[in-house]
């Protein structure tokens, strides 16, 4: 008999809020038959959303939390922590910390989300700071790169961490056995850097992690590695550089392709193609960016998530769940701890 997973769902938060949401929430019903949905927001608007199919299965399949409070993207983080104790997203996260759901789903305020969970949540013991983690498309599959904008600035043993859990992380989505871990530098040569990176490298590389080395940001994207390390700052810059970059081509391809007749039928042609290359690096496909660090289950969706951007970011914690994340995480934590 399949293992219970329950999820919770972040339902209001996000650019769409349940517009998103709710089809989402049943592609992932329809997908996976031992998930059971919270289903955290208003109740009226979730279901008047709902197909009748699925308002058969309340209760049996899913519930309604319901609340109408839900923490806007322009909210301030500390007064809406503060003032909003009913938000969609801090009734999401309660719900994980009572052991009424296994993880949460959020397209909320990123800020808010990692402050919340961490006060509610409290991090894995040997983990001083929670990181976000996403994946994105290589060469040859994908990688994971953390952090992704929640610790600015960073020591070596921060970095060091970061890699055990990003390790853990790919091993519990079975990607790899044994990941293949690269640390984000300005050269490859081990004389590169500053010293916080070469004292990371130097942790990394004692460890009985899959240490590559350094990784150069032209490199990233060759399949050689797994999980890239990074502090937030670099890497929420280089992801943030990734989306523009591709937008940018896109642009040029479209302007290219509709210049004149002769550009638009090499355009109809090329199609397939295209539509091809299209699917292999849509953002939404690797949508859901992992709370790192937690001592439970968060998954971020982006704000601007469609329905089907959304249902990624819930197939993400369902499968962290499945194959037990964080258990994986406090066993490598441990492991690496006893051969210090």
């Amino acid at each position: 008999m399949q293992q219970k997973i329950t999820i919770a769902l972040d339902m209001m938060s996000g650019d769409h809020g349940v517009s998103s949401s709710v089809p989402a929430a049943e592609e992932a019903l329809q997908k996976f038959n031992n998930l059971f949905l919270i289903l955290v927001g208003d109740n009226k608007e979730i279901k008047t959303l709902l197909s009748d199919k699925v308002k058969n299965l309340e209760g049996e399949r899913y519930k309604i939390m319901h609340t109408e409070e839900f923490i806007s993207m322009n909210d301030e983080i500390i007064a809406a922590i503060r003032t909003k104790k009913n938000s969609s997203m801090r009734l999401a996260i309660n719900s994980v910390k009572n052991k009424e759901a296994d993880a949460c789903v959020s397209a909320g305020n990123t800020g808010a989300l990692m402050a919340l969970s961490k006060i509610i949540l409290k991090t894995i013991p040997g983990i001083d700071r929670p990181a976000i983690c996403g994946s994105l498309p290589t060469k040859s599959g994908q990688f994971h790169m953390l952090d992704l904008g929640a610790n600015v600035e960073c020591d070596a043993q921060h970095l060091y961490q970061f890699s055990i859990m990003g390790s853990a992380l790919v091993q519990s989505l079975q990607l790899n056995d044994k990941p293949v871990i690269g640390l984000m530098n300005i050269g490859s040569e081990e004389f590169k850097g500053n010293e916080t990176i070469k004292s990371a490298g130097q942790l990394i590389q004692k460890s009985n992690l899959n240490y590559a080395g350094f990784v150069e940001g032209d490199d990233i994207f060759s399949g050689k590695f797994d999980v890239i390390v990074t502090d937030g700052f670099v890497g929420n810059i280089a992801l943030k550089s990734i989306e523009g970059v591709a937008k940018v081509i896109s642009h040029f391809i479209k302007k290219e392709f509709t210049k004149n007749i002769f550009t638009k039928l090499s355009a109809l042609i090329s199609l397939p193609v295209m539509n091809s290359v299209k699917k292999k690096v849509d953002p939404r496909k690797y949508n859901g960016a992992s709370l790192l660090g937690l001592q439970g289950v968060v998954v971020k969706s982006h704000g601007g998530a469609d329905s089907y951007a959304f249902s990624q970011a819930i197939d993400t914690a369902y499968y962290e769940v499945k194959n037990e994340l964080l258990d994986k995480i406090e066993s490598l934590i441990q492991t690496e701890l006893s051969n210090d």
